[in-house]
C-alpha cells in the first residue's frame, strides 16, 4: 500500500520528463542551455525513483524520494556521476516544491513552481551558513 502523503507528490512527478537547464554560472555563459531527460517511476510502492541527465558533459544524478512516517516529513536522497551524496529535506504541497540542506560543507536549496505538466525551479547555494544565497543554475521540466 502506498503512502498517502508521496501518492500526492507521484500522481504529478511519475513520467518522463524533458529537462533544460539555464543560468548556470559555471557554463561559458548565462544563457546557455543544456538540455536532459528524467524519469521518475515508483519502487516498490514506498519510494519514488528519479533517473535523469543533463547533456553529455553535465552530471547525471539518482533521486529517492522517501517519508518518514513518525516524523511526517519527505526525505530525498541524493546521488550523481561524481559519487556526491546528500540528504534533502522536502516539502510538495499547494504548486511549490522544496528542497533544502544544511551541512558544514555548504547550504543548498531548490524551489520551484509546479505546474500538471511543467516545474519551473532554481538551485541556490550559501556558503555563509544561509546569510546570502546564489543562483547555481535553473532547470525547466516539461512533461514528454
Amino acid at each position: 500500500m502506498r503512502n498517502e502523503a508521496l501518492e500526492k507528490v507521484g500522481e504529478t512527478l511519475v513520467g518522463e520528463w524533458n529537462l533544460t537547464m539555464t543560468g548556470a554560472w559555471f557554463l561559458d555563459s548565462l544563457e546557455d542551455e543544456v538540455q536532459g531527460k528524467a524519469t521518475i517511476e515508483w519502487l516498490n510502492d514506498a519510494f519514488l525513483h528519479l533517473r535523469s541527465e543533463l547533456g553529455e558533459e553535465h552530471s547525471s544524478w539518482d533521486w529517492v524520494i522517501g517519508r518518514s512516517d513518525a516524523h511526517e516529513e519527505l526525505t530525498l536522497l541524493y546521488h550523481d556521476d561524481r559519487g556526491v551524496c546528500r540528504v534533502f529535506a522536502m516539502t510538495f504541497a499547494d504548486g511549490e516544491w522544496t528542497l533544502s540542506r544544511v551541512d558544514p560543507d555548504f547550504h543548498q536549496r531548490w524551489i520551484a513552481t509546479v505546474e500538471p505538466d511543467r516545474i519551473v525551479g532554481r538551485w541556490e547555494a550559501s556558503e555563509d551558513g544561509g546569510a546570502t544565497w546564489r543562483t547555481d543554475f535553473e532547470l525547466i521540466w516539461e512533461r514528454r
